[in-house]
């Protein structure tokens, strides 16, 4: 069975290395996978290193990338043209760009097949991975309608199935924004490497940034854009420095890197809290940098399913979240309200969009050893149940092994 798999970019984050762990496993006897990928544009790390290490070279299309533009043309027809070359059994795709050009691609393939072989139609299976989506806090209110109304149109006639990564999600984009017929929808949550993260050392972050053993690390993971909205958590920060005596005695910081660092860097010396907040760029042993982290925080005003939170999990770290996408499934129910927050089975989400309401929420578990040890135990136990590549692995099989013996309705 031949798999086309085709992403924007890979960049820093959980999309490329899933496909990369995807386009890895399923070349076998059963498999052959090749991967198409664009190019990460500026201000973005390129994870490219991360396919050579894992054996995956990719065919890179150069127009292939995130923004809209003229060489979306050019994109189109490159994709076209790789998917006749290698007539594939399935064609998947992953993150919005590559959905939105790969299965139009897909579509044009399959259209001309109908009408160039009498009675044969090329038999190519559409499938699309939803990371995350921008149907909302990414764009105005005329773009974003220009692009939903294109991945309803995209969903209708060009998908035979259509991944979401969390209950959640699915709920959002088939619920709320009426993308697709339920019956063309899977949930497949993602996947990661789970070996190791109990051995790591936890004073190799903590000696990089100067923290004692009793003070309460507070990291995120991620890229520093916009829609991650880190602004709101350096606000956080400058609240809990500046709260009553009492507090714990805090350090933050801050591992990847983007278009708003040298802003939020600014903000954070704006604050006055340089010396306790530490901005470390993107590196390659976050597992190792996790274990050394009290708590993970996160955010984001939209989200898929943060890789970042799989991983903190599944080393110990419990989270404080903003209640976005696929988070609140793995927050779990919720057990007690607070001023502004949700104590839930596996972490805490705040109900509010504001500093204060994200300050109080990590002030409550940095005070409150008993409940991290609780959510540290429960969040391993739920990710080493729900979350390893392996099962992502076979999931991804299963649902291809179903298109390539019943076709689709």
């Amino acid at each position: 069975m031949k798999i086309l798999r085709i992403i924007a970019r890979l960049n820093v984050g959980g999309p490329a290395r899933h496909v990369v762990w995807l386009t890895k496993a399923l070349n076998n006897g059963e498999f052959e996978s090749t991967l198409v990928a664009g190019t990460v544009p500026d201000g973005e790390e390129d994870m490219s290193y991360f396919a050579s290490e894992n054996g995956v070279e990719p065919i890179y299309i150069r127009e292939l990338s995130r923004e809209l533009s003229v060489g979306d043309v050019f994109s189109f027809l490159k994709i076209y043209r790789e998917i006749r070359r290698q007539q594939p059994d399935i064609v998947h795709t992953h993150t919005a760009k590559a959905g939105t050009v790969g299965r139009a691609a897909a579509f044009l393939y399959r259209w001309l097949g109908w009408r160039t072989l009498i009675g044969k139609p090329r038999g190519v299976k559409v499938v699309h991975t939803f990371h995350g989506h921008v149907f909302h806090s990414y764009y105005g209110k005329v773009k974003t309608r220009v692009f939903l109304a294109i991945e309803r149109g995209l969903a209708r006639v060009a998908t035979d199935r259509i991944i979401t990564i969390s209950d959640q999600q699915f709920r959002e984009i088939h619920g709320s924004f009426g993308v697709g017929r339920e019956e063309k929808f899977r949930i497949i949550p993602l996947g990661i490497e789970l070996s190791g993260y109990d051995q790591i050392n936890r004073r190799v972050l903590r000696d990089e940034i100067g923290a004692r053993e009793d003070d309460v690390v507070v990291g995120f993971v991620g890229r520093l854009t916009g829609i991650k909205d880190l602004s709101l958590l350096i606000n956080a920060a400058g609240r809990i420095f500046n709260s009553e005596e009492g507090a714990p005695r805090c350090r933050f910081v801050i591992i990847g890197d983007g278009e708003l660092r040298g802003q939020l860097e600014d903000q954070t010396q704006a604050l006055g809290v340089t010396e306790k907040l530490s901005f470390l760029g993107n590196r390659t042993d976050v597992d190792e940098l996790l274990a050394g982290m009290d708590i993970i925080a996160l955010t984001s005003k939209n989200e898929g399913t943060p890789l970042s939170l799989i991983e903190g999990m599944a080393a110990g770290v419990p989270f404080v979240s903003t209640a976005v996408g696929g988070v609140v499934d793995l927050a779990g129910k919720p057990l007690e309200e607070k001023e502004g927050f949700q104590v839930c089975e596996r972490g805490i989400l705040t109900k509010a969009r504001s500093a204060e309401s994200f300050a109080n929420a990590l002030l409550y578990l940095a005070k409150n050893e008993e409940l991290r040890k609780n959510l540290s135990i429960k969040g391993r136990k739920f990710v080493a149940l729900n979350y390893s590549k392996e099962r992502l692995v076979d999931d991804i099989k299963s649902l291809y092994r179903e298109l390539w013996r019943n076709g689709v309705s």
